[in-house]
């Protein structure tokens, strides 16, 4: 049986395409490696890869003095980079929550010398800038607590009813009712979770804040939007709503030796790969202990966000495209009522779009407006065709958007790719 369409039912998550996630926590203090040991994979997992008993790694909260972050700075960068939400780490996998929690001492409140509570400034400073401010809560795997779960250990002799009981459901109330309005839940990996435990925490947060959006990772198909595998992009349009969530690099939490950051111009395809087949764009930050972003991240979101600011008449408000019967490796496709937009990736001479059905009325580029000459034709195949001639003063450019003026309000293709 095919499962039902995700969907949230809120327009501006429709609207969204493009978040900033932020995973920040303890293990930003280890960056990827203990005690002469560097962690394989991703360093927020380093607690449960390496082992660690929980009361040494309590002993990391003493050390956490996050006297380089600033809310207010961190909402403003990701209005600049063009992001239209923020999710931030509440309590990640490590059990460690990064807000006052009256029901858990270990907390960046009462376990740490500062004693700052960075979700109620990342709050405020979300208000203040009109930024959705959404929750990753790790529901299920918790390595602190005796009754949390852990991936791929034995769970047999854990209570976890009375972990969700709680710590849980009492953590979920705290979030729901200290800090504001919050967009959406973001709940991760449900490993043995039942669907009545599932459930129960749907219903909880729903009777505190009806509509704040719970994620697909609560598990049992009772989300409202379909979270991808981490880093994994649909091959086709996705019905309903979806998100991907995505790295800048190969680790979540801040890891000092990851130094393999994707380029702009792959980010810049991503985003628009993600946006033409329906879903939004999820690019995450691990900041370090300080609460400093990683020169890496910034190198490249500050590219990626140019891209954005200058196009976003081409990405914000776009619809999910049809079946396209090519693979272009010099642009992506985007569209919204009566035009067809034309991100190019690469150099060109000339836009040529077969088996585009509709009559094209203008072409201009974005930002610019400058007009371009533009040909409803045939090709070579006899397919119908849409030609636009590129000024050779943009020959040797590349990422930039032209906007297609159609006659027809939404793109039609033809399936049939032979002449």
């Amino acid at each position: 049986m095919r499962r039902k369409k995700p969907d949230t039912k809120q327009q501006w998550f429709k609207d969204a395409k493009f978040g900033l996630f932020v995973h920040w926590g303890l293990y930003a203090l280890l960056g990827g490696e203990y005690q002469g040991q560097r962690v394989k994979g991703v360093a927020e997992w380093i607690m449960d890869t390496l082992q660690i008993p929980p009361k040494e790694y309590e002993t990391l909260a003493a050390q956490f003095r996050p006297i380089h972050f600033d809310a207010e700075a961190l909402v403003k960068q990701a209005k600049e980079w063009g992001m239209k939400y923020l999710v931030f780490t509440a309590k990640h996998h490590e059990g460690f929550a990064m807000y006052n929690s009256a029901c858990s001492p270990y907390n960046v409140v009462k376990a740490t010398p500062d004693g700052r509570d960075i979700l109620k400034e990342l709050q405020l400073a979300c208000e203040k800038y009109e930024m959705p401010l959404g929750l990753y809560y790790s529901q299920a795997q918790d390595w602190h607590d005796p009754n949390g779960l852990a991936a791929g250990r034995d769970n047999s002799g854990k209570e976890y009813q009375f972990y969700l009981d709680h710590k849980v459901k009492p953590q979920l109330r705290e979030l729901l009712q200290n800090y504001g309005k919050i967009a959406l839940i973001w709940f991760d990996t449900p490993l043995e979770t039942s669907r009545e435990q599932s459930q129960e925490l749907y219903d909880l947060v729903k009777s505190i804040q009806p509509n704040c959006i719970v994620s697909g990772r609560i598990g049992n198909e009772l989300g409202e939007y379909m979270t991808t595998g981490d880093n994994f992009l649909p091959r086709l349009p996705y019905e309903g709503d979806w998100e991907l969530p995505a790295t800048l690099n190969d680790t979540w939490g801040y890891k000092r030796t990851d130094e393999n950051w994707k380029q702009p111009d792959e980010v810049i395809r991503l985003l628009l790969k993600v946006v033409n087949r329906g879903g939004n764009y999820l690019l995450n930050i691990g900041p370090d202990a300080t609460g400093a972003i990683p020169e890496g991240s910034l190198r490249v979101l500050n590219e990626v966000g140019r891209y954005v600011r200058e196009n976003a008449e081409g990405i914000f408000g776009t619809r999910r495209m049809g079946y396209y019967p090519y693979e272009l490796d010099w642009a992506e496709l985007t569209w919204k009522p009566h035009k067809l937009y034309v991100h190019l990736m690469k150099t060109r001479e000339r836009i040529e779009l077969p088996n585009v059905k509709n009559q094209a009325l203008q072409a201009k580029v974005l930002g610019s407006g400058e007009l371009l000459e533009v040909q409803n034709t045939k090709n070579c195949e006899g397919i119908p065709t849409i030609v636009i001639f590129l000024p050779e003063r943009l020959w040797q450019e590349k990422n930039y958007c032209v906007e297609i003026s159609l006659k027809e309000e939404e793109p039609s293709f033809e399936e049939e790719i032979g002449g």
